[in-house]
């Protein structure tokens, strides 16, 4: 291929023709649909009379083209490499096209294509151009009608975007349903499925007292697996109705679960096409992590209806303006549902390891970033949960009742439009009277900022003066960075009276909790009044995206585990105290030198697990030891061997030493009550499980016994799923492989369910994982064209860190070798499952050469953009 071109926002201009509405003819067939398409186009106010017509098109048979009902000759337009050119047309004209595609062939997933005898769409961000030519950019929006056309045996199931106004019998048995959606849209929302599905049906009531119809479509054998997504559904409606104000729509709302799906779900406008591990559950099968993963997405597509469809995104740039906001309004659902300090302490645990690392690496961008080859690979976490985090701090900096004003003003003033993020932000400045334009540094700068921290106590003034010092390293394309206003949510802590002190900065009264704003490069802020001396809680809630630097002593953080009334905080400071224990332990490691474990970790970990206690999910989280990635997100440059030892040594001198109050929670949290996937039962099982967890890691008799009798019990899911965890990465074959067979042989029928079976084997620490890996690509159940499966077996392998980043570059080699084959068919999966490899910096020579020479062996192929991109950032 040719090298692509970068794409650079300061280019954009408004389409030169625009499209109102838009007829669509689906003649469906594997290996030859029939589209044709009618476009009611006009030029657009703002370019020239007289320009060319450029529609997009890939992978496109043209049958016919016309222009007002007259046929064109071959001279009178042109195929392009990326679609089609008409040099002549007038200001306001219908163009009629008709193309063949063939859906079957497209392994891409992207247009047009079959999942099983299942014909769906995706369209998100450029798969439209796929289906027809058409001006596939998000800021053309357009009326849609549809009309699709299928064998009345194989797809009695014909569904689209809006309502359906007519249906009926054809010749041949085959037979059609055209569906209308009122509200225009642009192409990437675009939704069409076709198959031998049987739906569940249920009614909600809208504020406005309208009655609409929810469907949720799935193959009949997974009819048991929807109850939870139909009332995941029903509670997000609400919840938006009272929180936002927002109201459905339309009479129906479509959900159709699908086995190949790239994504988690899609929010196709009154059609949501969902990845079937992202909407079928049953206790059975699914952990209280899927049930609660299905409540969340069910949620996000949900709320896209108003952020994201109604209101949408002038172009790509723009892509966290729909995405941030949603990942926010889902985050904010999903703690009022379910306990929201366990919620931001999830949410926060996985951005700091995760965006951060992308933030750290080759692929760094800004929340809006300023060029790209493949919109595809821009799909990240930066987009999604760094812009989710920058609308937070924006609630926070303006307050829930201006923000609920900015947000109604937002939908209101754009509604049926395609906006930008300064749109979005102008709403909230002129609800709050506030000024906003360095917040806008958030979404154009790239890297996590840093705050370095200082604080003294004065005990003859009695006051606390805390200095803050905010920088942002350099990233790619981005050396300079900018100071930016940083809200700071703070409490101090008296180291008398384990309590939250009274605070006055500058003569004004905050309360016991408070925001400060960092705005400069360095200020110092002096609190007055204190009668004792202080512990800082800082950055409260994480209160915004940013590393937080302070020399807390180990005495510090073991106070404010015992004392923060920040449960987040809380949580934060048995991390930090346990990240200090693990430094010392990699060290060691490292030296060759004995390993002595920090008892001021062991009896914080002993005062948790024999305290009282009003949220068991919490302390579950409280209890759990930094995960390895992280670890190593912490490192200048990353042992994985000596990390990995490390945290096995903690977890088991914990273990060792506290191994009656583990039996203890165990047994206190064990329940035989029916399954629920309601929050004080997954609390009790969370809490349970990691209890069990400390005690396998010892692998003493009553933590093998208690295993086995967990996972032979097949009470539910989660613990099961756990239990085979445990046995399967415990050193003992004679545990692991039993269970495996007997879990597989169970489940062989289950796809999801093999997935799970999949990455149990694949992440266990035992030298064997990589031939496993090898082993059960040749598995029935295992298929490189699914994408849940490449993310089951390959991607949880990637981030087994102590296999996967093995001595002899096996690892990286296997992984390259399914990148290369998954380049041809799959190149958005592709491109995503490289990501470990293109953070080769971060390790030793040897192993920094051994990944170099892969991405050199990926680059020497025939490379589709979204590859190509992440190769040549990662290589740079």
């Amino acid at each position: 291929m040719s090298q692509p071109q970068a794409i650079h926002l300061s280019d954009y201009r408004p389409p030169a023709y625009r499209v109102t509405h838009t007829e669509l003819s689906f003649d469906l067939d594997p290996s030859a649909t029939r589209v044709k398409a009618r476009l009611h186009l006009e030029r657009h106010p703002e370019r020239e009379a007289g320009e060319a017509l450029e529609l997009d098109g890939e992978q496109l048979t043209l049958k016919s083209i016309a222009i007002d009902g007259q046929k064109l000759g071959e001279n009178e337009y042109r195929l392009t490499e990326g679609g089609l050119r008409i040099e002549r047309v007038p200001s306001r004209f219908l163009l009629d096209t008709e193309v063949e595609i063939a859906p079957e062939a497209n392994t891409a997933l992207e247009g047009l294509y079959q999942s099983g005898g299942m014909f769906c769409t995706q369209c998100e961000a450029e798969g439209f151009r796929r289906i027809t030519f058409y001006p596939d950019r998000p800021d053309v929006m357009a009326t849609f009608s549809t009309t699709v056309i299928g064998d009345a045996g194989s797809l009695p199931v014909l569904l689209s975007n809006g309502n359906p106004v007519e249906q009926g019998e054809l010749p041949n048995g085959r037979h059609f349903v055209t569906w209308e959606d009122p509200h225009p849209k642009p192409c990437y929302l675009f939704a069409l499925v076709a198959g031998d599905l049987k739906k569940v049906e249920d009614r909600f009531t809208t504020m406005s007292g309208r009655d609409v119809t929810l469907q949720l479509w799935v193959e009949e054998e997974n009819l048991g697996k929807t109850d939870h997504a139909m009332a995941s559904l029903k509670r997000a409606m609400r919840w938006d109705e009272e929180t936002y104000g927002r109201e459905y729509d339309l009479d129906l709302f479509m959900i159709v679960a699908v086995n190949d799906f790239n994504m988690g779900a899609m929010e196709n406008k009154g059609l949501n096409i969902f990845n079937s591990a992202a909407v079928l559950t049953h206790p059975n099968t699914a952990t209280d992590a899927a049930f609660q993963r299905v409540e969340g997405i069910v949620a996000h597509e949900y709320f896209h209806n108003w952020s994201g469809n109604r209101v949408t995104c002038r172009d790509w740039f723009q892509l966290s303006l729909k995405e941030g906001f949603t990942v926010f309004r889902d985050q904010s659902f999903s703690a009022d549902v379910n306990s929201a300090p366990v919620k931001r302490i999830e949410d926060v645990s996985f951005f700091r390891t995760a965006q951060f690392a992308e933030d750290a690496g080759p692929t760094a961008h800004p929340v809006r970033p300023d060029h790209y080859i493949e919109i595809g690979n821009f799909y990240t976490l930066t987009i999604y949960e760094k812009g989710a985090e920058i609308v937070r701090m924006l609630r926070n900096l303006v307050g829930w009742e201006a923000f609920r004003r900015g947000s109604d003003l937002y939908f209101s003033r754009f509604d049926g439009q395609a906006v930008t993020i300064e749109d979005f932000v102008s709403c909230m400045a002129e609800a709050s009277g506030q000024d906003l334009d360095q917040f806008m540094l958030w979404y154009s700068q790239a890297g996590t900022p840093e705050i370095d921290a200082h604080g003294e106590y004065d005990y003859a003034r009695a006051e606390y003066r805390l200095i803050l010092r905010q920088r942002t390293p350099a990233t790619p394309g981005q050396a300079d960075k900018q100071a930016l206003h940083i809200p700071v949510r703070l409490g101090l802590v008296g180291t008398k009276s384990g309590r939250d002190l009274a605070l006055t900065l500058d003569g004004e009264s905050l309360g016991r909790d408070a925001v400060i704003h960092l705005r400069e490069d360095e200020q110092e802020f002096v609190f007055t009044d204190l009668a004792e001396a202080p512990v800082p809680s800082l950055a409260r809630g994480f209160s915004a995206p940013v590393k937080l630097n302070f020399p807390y002593s180990r005495e510090d953080l073991a106070f404010l585990l015992a004392n923060d009334s920040d449960g987040f905080n809380r949580w934060d400071a048995g991390q930090r105290l346990a990240l200090l224990a693990l430094d010392d332990l990699i060290a060691a490691h490292r030296n060759g030198v004995e390993k002595v474990m920090d008892n001021r970790v062991v009896d914080a970990f002993r005062t948790l697990l024999t305290g009282e206690t009003d949220d068991k999910a919490v302390l579950a989280e409280m209890l759990t030891l930094p995960s390895e990635a992280y670890i190593a997100e912490q490192q200048p440059l990353v042992d994985v061997d000596a990390i990995h030892a490390a945290r096995q040594f903690v977890k088991q001198s914990l273990a060792t030493a506290l191994r009656d109050e583990f039996l203890a929670v165990y047994q206190a949290n064990r329940d035989d009550s029916a399954y629920a996937p309601e929050p004080d039962q997954i609390a009790g099982r969370s809490l349970k499980n990691v209890a069990l967890s400390y005690l396998m890691s010892i692998e003493d008799e009553e933590g093998v016994e208690l295993s086995q009798r967990q996972f032979e019990a097949d009470h539910n899911m989660t613990d099961v799923r756990h239990a085979l965890t445990l046995l399967t990465h415990s050193s003992r074959d004679d545990l692991a492989d039993p269970a495996l067979k007997a879990f597989g042989q169970k489940w062989a029928h289950d796809p999801l369910v093999m997935d799970q079976w999949f990455s149990i084997q694949v992440s266990r620490p035992q030298a064997d994982a990589l031939e496993r890996v090898k082993f059960l690509m040749d598995h029935p159940a295992f298929s490189l064209t699914n994408p849940n499966k490449v993310r089951a077996l390959i991607g949880t392998f990637a981030q087994n860190r102590v296999n996967f980043h093995r001595l002899d570059g096996e690892g990286y080699k296997l992984l390259a070798d399914v990148v290369i084959e998954l380049n041809r068919l799959n190149p958005e999966i592709a491109a995503r499952l490289i990501t470990p490899l293109t953070r080769w910096a971060r390790y030793d020579e040897t192993r920094q050469d051994l990944m170099k020479d892969e991405l050199e062996r990926i680059r020497a192929e025939d490379l589709s953009p979204n590859v190509y991109e992440v190769v040549e950032k990662a290589l740079a």
